[in-house]
Protein backbone atom coordinates (compact mmCIF):
# COMPACT_ATOMS: atom_id res chain seq x y z
CA UNK A 1 0.00 0.00 0.00
CA UNK A 2 1.43 3.44 -0.83
CA UNK A 3 1.87 6.30 1.51
CA UNK A 4 -1.08 8.46 -0.62
CA UNK A 5 -3.85 8.11 1.75
CA UNK A 6 -7.31 6.52 0.38
CA UNK A 7 -9.52 9.50 0.41
CA UNK A 8 -6.58 11.36 -2.29
CA UNK A 9 -6.00 8.35 -4.36
CA UNK A 10 -10.06 8.57 -5.03
CA UNK A 11 -10.30 11.84 -5.08
CA UNK A 12 -7.74 12.06 -7.87
CA UNK A 13 -10.42 9.51 -10.35
CA UNK A 14 -13.27 11.44 -9.46
CA UNK A 15 -12.32 14.53 -10.25
CA UNK A 16 -11.20 13.67 -13.72
CA UNK A 17 -13.28 14.67 -16.72
CA UNK A 18 -16.09 12.11 -17.29
CA UNK A 19 -16.75 10.82 -14.00
CA UNK A 20 -16.74 14.58 -12.60
CA UNK A 21 -18.54 15.40 -15.94
CA UNK A 22 -21.59 12.25 -14.57
CA UNK A 23 -21.30 13.55 -11.17
CA UNK A 24 -21.92 17.36 -12.01
CA UNK A 25 -24.58 16.54 -14.84
CA UNK A 26 -26.73 14.08 -11.56
CA UNK A 27 -26.17 16.48 -9.05
CA UNK A 28 -27.47 19.34 -11.84
CA UNK A 29 -24.54 21.60 -10.02
CA UNK A 30 -21.56 23.15 -12.66
CA UNK A 31 -18.19 21.02 -12.20
CA UNK A 32 -16.39 23.18 -9.48
CA UNK A 33 -19.34 22.91 -7.16
CA UNK A 34 -19.87 19.07 -7.71
CA UNK A 35 -15.39 18.41 -6.99
CA UNK A 36 -15.92 20.82 -3.89
CA UNK A 37 -18.88 18.38 -2.75
CA UNK A 38 -17.06 15.42 -3.63
CA UNK A 39 -13.76 16.67 -1.56
CA UNK A 40 -16.29 16.92 1.36
CA UNK A 41 -17.73 13.70 0.81
CA UNK A 42 -15.08 11.63 0.34
CA UNK A 43 -13.44 12.16 4.48
CA UNK A 44 -16.99 11.56 5.41
CA UNK A 45 -17.94 8.64 4.24
CA UNK A 46 -14.28 6.85 4.86
CA UNK A 47 -14.39 8.65 8.21
CA UNK A 48 -17.27 6.71 9.00
CA UNK A 49 -16.67 3.17 7.67
CA UNK A 50 -12.69 3.73 9.27
CA UNK A 51 -14.59 4.02 13.17
CA UNK A 52 -16.92 1.25 11.45
CA UNK A 53 -13.67 -0.95 10.92
CA UNK A 54 -12.02 0.35 14.52
CA UNK A 55 -12.06 -3.28 15.98
CA UNK A 56 -11.78 -6.52 14.90
CA UNK A 57 -15.10 -7.72 14.36
CA UNK A 58 -16.00 -4.14 12.58
CA UNK A 59 -13.16 -4.39 10.40
CA UNK A 60 -14.06 -8.54 9.16
CA UNK A 61 -17.64 -7.57 9.18
CA UNK A 62 -16.53 -4.96 6.31
CA UNK A 63 -14.34 -7.17 4.48
CA UNK A 64 -16.50 -9.91 3.86
CA UNK A 65 -18.96 -7.72 2.41
CA UNK A 66 -16.53 -6.12 0.34
CA UNK A 67 -15.86 -9.93 -0.73
CA UNK A 68 -19.14 -10.98 -1.27
CA UNK A 69 -20.58 -7.58 -3.16
CA UNK A 70 -18.01 -5.29 -4.18
CA UNK A 71 -15.59 -6.76 -6.27
CA UNK A 72 -17.25 -7.14 -9.44
CA UNK A 73 -17.58 -10.00 -11.80
CA UNK A 74 -14.22 -9.18 -14.16
CA UNK A 75 -10.58 -9.01 -12.54
CA UNK A 76 -9.96 -5.16 -12.65
CA UNK A 77 -5.90 -3.67 -13.40
CA UNK A 78 -4.01 -3.66 -10.05
CA UNK A 79 -5.00 -1.19 -7.68
CA UNK A 80 -7.86 0.14 -9.65
CA UNK A 81 -10.94 -0.52 -10.78
CA UNK A 82 -13.82 0.59 -13.68
CA UNK A 83 -15.07 3.93 -11.93
CA UNK A 84 -16.99 4.67 -15.79
CA UNK A 85 -18.82 1.47 -15.25
CA UNK A 86 -20.03 1.95 -11.89
CA UNK A 87 -21.14 5.21 -12.41
CA UNK A 88 -23.40 4.44 -15.12
CA UNK A 89 -24.45 1.07 -13.16
CA UNK A 90 -25.02 3.45 -9.93
CA UNK A 91 -27.14 6.18 -11.65
CA UNK A 92 -28.87 3.30 -13.93
CA UNK A 93 -30.26 1.42 -10.45
CA UNK A 94 -28.09 -1.91 -12.05
CA UNK A 95 -26.02 -4.00 -10.28
CA UNK A 96 -28.27 -5.11 -7.00
CA UNK A 97 -26.28 -4.56 -3.32
CA UNK A 98 -23.21 -4.05 -4.95
CA UNK A 99 -24.40 -0.34 -6.26
CA UNK A 100 -27.37 0.09 -3.60
CA UNK A 101 -26.10 3.83 -1.96
CA UNK A 102 -29.07 4.00 0.08
CA UNK A 103 -28.38 0.53 1.63
CA UNK A 104 -24.79 0.69 2.22
CA UNK A 105 -25.60 4.56 3.82
CA UNK A 106 -28.15 2.83 6.02
CA UNK A 107 -25.34 0.66 7.49
CA UNK A 108 -22.51 2.88 7.50
CA UNK A 109 -24.34 6.20 9.29
CA UNK A 110 -27.34 4.10 10.98
CA UNK A 111 -30.34 5.74 11.39
CA UNK A 112 -28.24 9.14 10.70
CA UNK A 113 -27.99 9.32 7.06
CA UNK A 114 -30.39 12.00 6.39
CA UNK A 115 -27.99 14.28 9.37
CA UNK A 116 -25.01 13.08 7.57
CA UNK A 117 -26.29 14.45 4.37
CA UNK A 118 -27.18 17.92 6.55
CA UNK A 119 -24.07 18.27 7.83
CA UNK A 120 -22.37 17.95 4.69
CA UNK A 121 -24.72 20.19 3.05
CA UNK A 122 -24.02 22.65 5.53
CA UNK A 123 -20.20 22.27 4.16
CA UNK A 124 -20.87 22.52 0.60
CA UNK A 125 -23.73 24.89 -0.15
CA UNK A 126 -25.82 21.93 -1.07
CA UNK A 127 -29.46 21.24 -0.33
CA UNK A 128 -29.85 18.06 2.03
CA UNK A 129 -31.58 16.16 -1.35
CA UNK A 130 -28.40 16.44 -3.01
CA UNK A 131 -26.36 15.87 -0.52
CA UNK A 132 -27.63 12.39 0.28
CA UNK A 133 -28.16 11.92 -3.17
CA UNK A 134 -23.86 12.53 -3.49
CA UNK A 135 -23.64 9.77 -0.43
CA UNK A 136 -25.40 7.01 -1.82
CA UNK A 137 -23.88 7.91 -5.64
CA UNK A 138 -20.20 7.73 -3.97
CA UNK A 139 -21.12 5.14 -0.77
CA UNK A 140 -20.59 2.21 -3.88
CA UNK A 141 -17.63 3.95 -5.75
CA UNK A 142 -16.23 3.65 -2.38
CA UNK A 143 -16.77 0.18 -1.54
CA UNK A 144 -15.60 -1.32 -4.62
CA UNK A 145 -12.61 1.18 -4.39
CA UNK A 146 -11.84 -0.64 -1.01
CA UNK A 147 -12.78 -4.11 -2.18
CA UNK A 148 -9.65 -3.38 -4.95
CA UNK A 149 -7.56 -2.44 -2.14
CA UNK A 150 -8.20 -4.85 0.35
CA UNK A 151 -10.71 -7.68 -0.51
CA UNK A 152 -8.76 -9.61 -2.81
CA UNK A 153 -5.95 -10.55 -0.16
CA UNK A 154 -8.25 -10.45 2.58
CA UNK A 155 -6.43 -8.67 5.17
CA UNK A 156 -9.02 -7.27 7.54
CA UNK A 157 -5.86 -5.65 9.66
CA UNK A 158 -4.61 -3.41 6.88
CA UNK A 159 -8.22 -2.48 6.05
CA UNK A 160 -8.53 -1.21 9.55
CA UNK A 161 -5.42 0.32 9.67
CA UNK A 162 -6.09 2.23 6.55
CA UNK A 163 -9.66 3.23 7.36
CA UNK A 164 -8.25 4.29 11.18
CA UNK A 165 -5.82 6.83 9.42
CA UNK A 166 -8.82 8.61 7.59
CA UNK A 167 -10.91 8.30 10.56
CA UNK A 168 -8.73 10.23 11.96
CA UNK A 169 -7.92 12.59 9.70
CA UNK A 170 -11.43 13.38 8.84
CA UNK A 171 -11.78 14.02 12.67
CA UNK A 172 -14.96 11.94 13.08
CA UNK A 173 -13.75 11.36 16.65
CA UNK A 174 -14.47 14.40 17.33
CA UNK A 175 -16.63 17.43 16.29
CA UNK A 176 -18.65 17.25 13.20
CA UNK A 177 -20.36 14.07 12.14
CA UNK A 178 -18.65 12.76 15.15
CA UNK A 179 -20.50 14.66 17.36
CA UNK A 180 -23.55 13.96 15.20
CA UNK A 181 -23.34 10.30 15.78
CA UNK A 182 -22.28 10.28 19.13
CA UNK A 183 -25.07 7.25 20.39
CA UNK A 184 -23.30 6.42 23.76
CA UNK A 185 -23.29 10.36 24.54
CA UNK A 186 -19.11 9.62 25.94
CA UNK A 187 -18.44 12.20 23.42
CA UNK A 188 -16.71 10.16 20.96
CA UNK A 189 -18.19 8.12 17.71
CA UNK A 190 -16.64 5.16 18.68
CA UNK A 191 -17.21 1.29 19.00
CA UNK A 192 -20.40 1.48 21.78
CA UNK A 193 -22.06 4.07 18.75
CA UNK A 194 -21.14 1.24 16.20
CA UNK A 195 -22.78 -1.44 18.35
CA UNK A 196 -26.25 0.72 19.13
CA UNK A 197 -26.60 1.84 15.54
CA UNK A 198 -26.37 -1.47 14.02
CA UNK A 199 -24.34 -3.95 14.81
CA UNK A 200 -21.03 -3.20 12.92
CA UNK A 201 -20.74 -2.32 9.21
CA UNK A 202 -23.15 -4.32 6.96
CA UNK A 203 -25.15 -6.03 9.27
CA UNK A 204 -23.11 -8.18 11.26
CA UNK A 205 -24.83 -8.36 14.73
CA UNK A 206 -22.45 -8.20 17.45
Amino acid sequence: MNTQSLTSSLLQQLQQGPALQQVSQTLGVDSTQASQAIQSALPLLLGAMGNNASNPQGAQSLLNALQRDHLGGSPAAAGSFDLGGLLGAVMGGAGGQATNGAGILGHVFGGQSPQAAQLLGQKTGLDSGRSGQLLALLAPIVMSFLAQKFAQQGNAGQLSQALGQEAQASGMGGGGLGALLDQDGDGQFGLGDVLKIGGGLLGKRP
